[in-house]
Formats: C-alpha cells, sequence, structure tokens
C-alpha cells in the first residue's frame, strides 16, 4: 500500500479551498488547507509537500510573495508550485508568476479534467523523484559498503605485505625485504652519487650455542640480537635484516666506509654487550658476532651483488682472523672501481 502524498492548497476564500478539495479528493492524497500565505509557510514546516497549488489574489502577502520565499528557502524551493488565477490574467501577471518559481498555471473557473491531468503529471514526477533519491540512496549505501570492504581488503593486503617481508622469527625484514631494499637504496645512491654501505655479520659459533642451549634458547638469542642491531640504526633509511640463519645485513644508504666501520664496531659491541652466556664458545664467553663491512658509490656497470660479495668477503677474513671483530673489504670487481681508491 502506497503512503498518501501531501498536497498544499492555498485560498484566503473558504469556498474556493472547498472546491480544490472536493475536485482532489482520492485516497492516494492527503489534502492540507491553508488560509493565507502565513499559514502556508507554517504548513510547509510539518510535512513533505509534493505539490502545492496556491491563489494569486491574497490579502497580506499573496501567492508571488509566498512562491519567492518559498524559493528562498533550501527546504520548499524544489517543491512544484501551481498558481490558481482568474482567466482574465494578462501575460505580464503569468510571467511574474513563473519568475516567482511557478511551474504552472490553472484558471478560474477550474477545468475538472484539466485540474486532475495537471495534478497527476507533477504528482508522478514526484513519485520518479522519490524512487530515484530512493535509488541514489541505495547506490551510496552500497558504494559505502564496498569502499569499507575495499579498505578493509587493502588493509589485510598491507598486513599480509608487511608478513612476506618480515622474518617469521625475529620480526626483523627477511632475506627477501633486502634484495629488493638493496635494489631500491643502490639506484638511488646511483642517482645521488652517494655511497652505500653494506654490513655482513653472523653469529660466532652458533652451532655450538645451540647444541649446548638447545634450540629454543638459539632462537631466543637470535630474536635478542635482531632487537638489538635493529635499535641501535637510528636514521629511517638505514635497515638490519636477517641474512639466513645466524647472519644479519645491515644497508646504509648515504654513509661512506669510514661511518660504515663505525656502525660495524658499534654493533660487535653491541651484541657482546648483551652478555648471552656462550661457554662453548672458543673467543669468549659471552656471545659474539663477526663482521664484513663494504662500501661504493654506484656506478654503471657496477651491480649489488659486487657489495654483497665484498661485504662477504670482509666477514670471511673476520672469521680467518679470530673472529669478534670486523674487517672491510674494497668492492673492486672487474666492472666495478671503489670511490676511494
Amino acid at each position: 500500500m502506497t503512503t498518501p502524498l501531501d498536497i498544499l492548497i492555498v485560498d484566503d476564500r473558504p469556498e474556493n479551498l472547498l472546491t480544490l478539495e472536493h475536485l482532489l479528493e482520492n485516497p492516494e492524497l492527503n489534502i492540507v488547507r491553508a488560509g493565507s500565505g502565513q499559514e502556508a509557510l507554517a504548513r510547509l514546516l510539518d510535512h513533505d509537500f509534493a505539490l502545492v497549488l496556491l491563489d494569486v489574489q491574497m490579502p497580506d502577502m499573496d501567492g508571488f510573495e509566498t512562491a519567492e520565499l518559498m524559493r528562498g528557502n533550501k527546504r520548499t524551493r524544489h517543491i512544484p508550485i501551481i498558481f490558481v488565477t482568474a482567466s482574465h490574467t494578462e501575460h505580464q501577471h503569468i510571467f511574474r508568476g513563473y519568475d516567482s518559481g511557478a511551474v504552472d498555471y490553472l484558471f478560474k473557473p477550474l477545468d475538472p479534467q484539466m485540474l486532475h491531468c495537471k495534478v497527476h503529471i507533477f504528482l508522478e514526477i514526484h513519485r520518479q523523484r522519490q524512487a530515484l533519491q530512493c535509488k541514489t540512496r541505495e547506490l551510496d549505501a552500497r558504494i559505502a559498503e564496498l569502499n569499507l570492504l575495499q579498505a578493509e581488503l587493502e588493509e589485510k593486503n598491507r598486513q599480509l605485505q608487511l608478513l612476506s617481508s618480515l622474518d617469521g622469527l625475529t620480526g626483523i625484514p627477511n632475506r627477501r625485504q633486502f634484495d629488493e631494499m638493496l635494489s631500491l637504496e643502490w639506484n638511488r645512491m646511483a642517482r645521488e652519487k652517494t655511497p652505500l654501505s653494506l654490513i655482513i655479520l653472523d653469529v660466532d659459533h652458533f652451532k655450538r650455542f645451540n647444541d649446548r642451549y638447545g634450540h629454543l634458547a638459539g632462537d631466543s638469542c637470535l630474536r635478542r640480537v635482531a632487537l638489538a642491531l635493529a635499535t641501535m640504526l637510528r636514521r629511517p633509511a638505514d635497515m638490519v635484516a636477517r641474512y639466513g640463519g645466524e647472519e644479519f645485513a645491515a644497508i646504509l644508504p648515504g654513509t661512506s666506509l669510514d661511518g660504515a666501520q663505525m656502525v660495524a664496531e658499534s654493533m660487535r659491541q653491541t651484541v657482546a654487550e648483551l652478555a648471552i652466556e656462550h661457554a662453548d664458545s672458543p673467543v669468549r664467553c659471552v656471545l659474539t658476532v663477526s663482521l664484513g663491512v663494504s662500501s661504493v658509490i654506484p656506478i654503471p656497470g657496477c651491480i649489488p651483488a659486487d657489495l654483497i660479495q665484498a661485504a662477504d668477503q670482509g666477514l670471511y677474513q673476520a672469521k680467518q682472523e679470530g673472529r669478534d671483530r670486523w674487517v672491510r673489504a674494497d668492492c673492486v670487481p672487474l666492472s666495478c672501481r671503489s670511490p676511494w681508491e
């Protein structure tokens, strides 16, 4: 069952209101009467009218002024107004009505067929507008729902991407993230013509640590080392990653070899100061690390693998020299010459 539509009829003569109400009588309509322009404006506050039939000639406030006030109100400016006036109204009078906001005219004495025809047209337009507004609200709600789902999906994808880039044990970037960041920083340093430094470090005699204290203790040890290394780096672009097993790597963009050597020494001391017992280590009674350091300004013909190879060579030499130390290794492959040579 459809909800009756509200129609406002305005006339200062009660008999005219009665006639209009009789002609418009329909169970689908709710006829609201007003005997003046002021009363009509008051009625507009209490109803959502589909149409207003407005007499032109009224004392105090005529139809033109009433229509202009309706058009000046955001809530009522879109309600269609049909002016009801005498048939002898001059054209100039009619044009003023359109300027005031009228959409049509009905002339007295009223022709019932013409009245019903015009009222039917505007009520049908109102119904279509209501249906369109309803569909628009449904569409807006659907769009809002889709936007929410999209935001949730993007957040889940972000979380998955974050998880895929972090090491499951230590919570710091994994080897995949290390490779991506090294490539990005390599290209950035090449554009800026500034050095890119790399440190690769290895926990000394970690197998012996696992054999004596167990794998759970070994996992806890790696987590503590990873946290300590990540915490000591202050610059946003610097990154520590788990390189594999008990190996870690630090990318230091815009850092010279001298600066990288200072970071390496700080890392060595930081791990030693954790004072993690390692009774089976032939180096010290606490956990230690060995580190390889290298640095280069990327140039054409030089690739990130050259820098990794150099740092790895420094790590190997540090182990050969007794561990618990860092060794620098120059990045000088056939395709690349180090800037400090």
